[in-house]
């Protein structure tokens, strides 16, 4: 569509963001577990140490969807990466071609700043993702395991603490 757009997104899209993160969780059936205010966004992705930054995507003037990535290193590359964190588009503009101006967006990002990898999580259910991500010529990494410390286990390993 000609009027698709795609713009940074700003700390005013704090709210907006928070939006659809829910959607997003609600869409992934996690519901429960966002925890993030308006004020932890306006934070974490534009407060002065962030490393976070967020693409605000619409149609026809209305709010579609949004993407929040950041910046990795490969060490055995020697180069920078772009990681995907969160991609969403409303259920009333899929299929819009919405999705895939986002991804195009952040590939150009990439480009431009010399990275070797763009990359992302997909939940193992989601056929829908995984096929479009497919068609764009992307390649599942399956011979990684993805692992994560987190809430008390962090806390512990991290204070040396027995778990």
């Amino acid at each position: 569509m000609s009027d698709i757009q795609i713009r940074k997104a700003t700390i005013e899209d704090s709210s907006l963001i928070l939006g659809f993160v829910k959607l997003l969780a609600v869409y992934e059936k996690a519901q429960d577990k966002v925890t993030a205010t308006v004020r932890d966004i306006q934070k974490s992705i534009f407060g002065a140490d962030s490393s976070v930054s967020a693409l605000i995507c619409t149609i026809g003037g209305k709010p579609a969807g949004f993407a929040v990535f950041f910046f990795n290193y490969s060490t055995w590359l020697g180069e920078n990466g772009l990681y995907l964190e969160d991609l969403f588009v409303s259920p009333e503009f899929r299929g819009s071609g919405a999705g895939k101006a986002l991804l195009k967006h952040l590939a150009n990002i990439a480009i431009q700043k010399k990275c070797s990898r763009f990359e992302w999580s997909v939940l193992d259910w989601n056929k829908p993702a995984i096929d479009f991500y497919d068609s764009l010529g992307a390649k599942p990494q399956k011979e990684w395991v993805k692992y994560r410390l987190s809430g008390n286990a962090l806390i512990k390993f991290g204070r040396g603490k027995r778990l």
